[in-house]
Parts: structure tokens; sequence; C-alpha cells
């Protein structure tokens, strides 16, 4: 039996500021590579994490700030943060507990488990759960360490499978709740069959929320072939749109193999932020290239571009 599971990680790569827990004292360059580089003082940044890879299962880690080039709507930006240490981030679990899910609640408690032990232990995350609602599973809107196995697992195990289907109303709750998060980097995780039959969101505003928090979505999806509230075309098109990718498990193996691959490439990527050259609140695509001495084919993934923020005016005194 063929059955789907939507795993949807979302990597906030938004506008920062100076002092994050990326920066580093301006004009200070780590003589490893590996700390995070940082040059500008005091500018907004947008923020790409960047996936690079020599072959689909091997991140290629051996890369310095020389070896990337990015591009602005193509012009080529300066860049002004270089990381690729294994931070920490920020990770919301939002979890399909509709009735059509009602047989797959084990494999989707497993997977998230397996997904939490493969992340860093700094990790803080939060989990909601939707059907006709959406409703917070860890009390008091608390984040729990990644490495709490113990509270992760009595957090899911609050997920009864009944009602309809609100998927897009919780993926806009779950990127509002992102924010709260303390971690530099932030990861939205979704778990459905890919339907949804009873949010006020429509599919175009989740889109359109994304790409503003300048969220790369990875989508697991995990369904039956008669399953009638399927609906993997949602799940691959926002992975399209956000940079990210959609896998298709055919069993719970495979399924728990994707779960532990995207928590590495979480761990695995490179951060790279410039200044944005112009902040007219317009869409701009970016570009992300790689060139190295040996001239490897490598495989390049990150965000399709982000939303500039609008210059304003400060009132004179």
């Amino acid at each position: 039996m063929r059955y789907t599971i939507a795993i949807v990680v979302t990597l906030l790569a938004g506008s920062i500021f100076a002092n994050s827990a990326f920066a580093s004292p301006a004009g200070q360059e780590p003589a490893d590579g590996q700390t995070p580089s940082f040059r500008a003082a005091s500018s907004e940044l947008v923020v790409l994490p960047v996936i690079v890879t020599d072959h689909p299962d091997h991140f290629v880690r051996d890369l310095t700030l020389d070896n990337f080039s990015v591009y602005d709507n193509d012009r080529r930006v300066p860049l002004e943060l270089f990381s690729k240490e294994d931070t920490p981030v920020t990770v919301g679990l939002v979890i399909d507990s509709s009735s059509s899910m009602r047989h797959k609640l084990g494999e989707v408690m497993a997977a998230v488990m397996a997904f939490a032990r493969s992340s860093n232990p700094q990790d803080e995350l939060f989990a909601i759960s939707f059907n006709d609602g959406v409703r917070e599973l860890i009390p008091n809107g608390q984040f729990l360490p990644a490495s709490d196995l113990a509270g992760l697992n009595r957090a899911l195990m609050r997920s009864v499978a009944e009602g309809r289907t609100s998927l897009y109303d919780a993926l806009i709750q779950g990127l509002d709740r992102l924010a709260a998060g303390t971690r530099p980097r932030r990861v939205l995780i979704l778990i459905s069959d890919g339907g949804d039959n009873a949010s006020t969101a429509t599919l175009d505003q989740v889109l359109a929320k994304a790409r503003a928090s300048n969220a790369a979505i990875y989508s697991i999806g995990l369904f039956d072939d008669l399953d009638l509230e399927k609906n993997p075309r949602v799940l691959k098109s926002i992975a399209k749109a956000t940079g990210g990718e959609r896998y298709l498990p055919a069993t719970a193996g495979p399924l728990m193999s994707a779960c532990e691959h995207i928590a590495r490439e979480v761990r695995s990527g490179f951060t790279l932020g410039f200044v944005p050259p112009e902040r007219d609140g317009a869409y701009h695509r970016v570009r992300v290239e790689v060139s190295t001495a040996d001239r490897r084919k490598l495989a390049i993934r990150t965000r399709p571009g982000y939303f500039a923020s609008r210059q304003t005016t400060e009132p004179q005194p």
C-alpha cells in the first residue's frame, strides 16, 4: 500500500541585523573558515540558507566564502555574512490530526522523533496540530529543546485524529509562531497528506507569507493511493516556490530516512548574507553560484528570491 505524509521544513532566511548570533567583530576573518564571518557593522541583511551537494546524498562542506557568488536580480552583490557552522534553529512541528490521518499517526510520530534525534540538541521546538482548528501541543506556547525527546513524545501523544483538515490555517499560524523563536535560523515542519477542506486561509496566502518570511520548504508526501484528500501538487508547489524539495516515500522506512536526511541537511548547509541593493518593497530574484579550483560539478539549492523591505524616511526632529 502506498501512503503519503507531508513533512515541510522551512528555513527562515529573512532580514537580520548585525547584532544577531551570527555576527563577529567587523574586519575579523576566521583563519579556518569554520566560524561565522561577518563584515557589515550595522546594515540590515538578506540571509540565505544554501545547500551544496556533489550527489544526492552527500553534502559538500569544504567551501569558503570565496567560493560563493550571489546575484540579486542578475546583479552581483558583495557577501557580508558567511557561516558553515551547525547553528541551532527554531523548529516548528505542524501535524495533521484530521480523520484522514487516523491510521498514520504512529508513523508520523516515529518520523518526527527520528528528525529530533538527528537534529542539533540545542534546537528549540514547538508543536501544533490541526483538524477543524489549530491547537498548541506544548502547553503555554513553550519551546522544548530537541534533546528533550520524552517531552516531545508527550506533546505528540496529545494529537487525536478526527475532523476535517485546516492545513493552510495551520501553516499561517506556524509561520507566525516562528517569530517568537530565539534561534537565528528557523525551521517549520508540516506533516499532512496535502489536502485542505476547513481553512479560511488560501494556498496563495500561504505561499505569499512563506515568500515574505524567506522560508525554504521541504515536503514529504505520504498517503494511500485511494486517499481522496491527498494533494501532492500542493506539496510540490510549496517546495518549488521556496527552493525546497518534495519527497514521496512509498513506505515508513524511506519516510524515516527522508526525515533523517532533512535533519542532516539543516545542519550541513551554509548561511550567506548580503545587504539588499535596493529597498523598494519588491520581490527580488536571487541566484547563488559556486566555483572551485577543481571545477567540481555541484548542485546548489537556496531560495529563489526575497521581498525587499521598503525604505522609510525617518522624521526630522
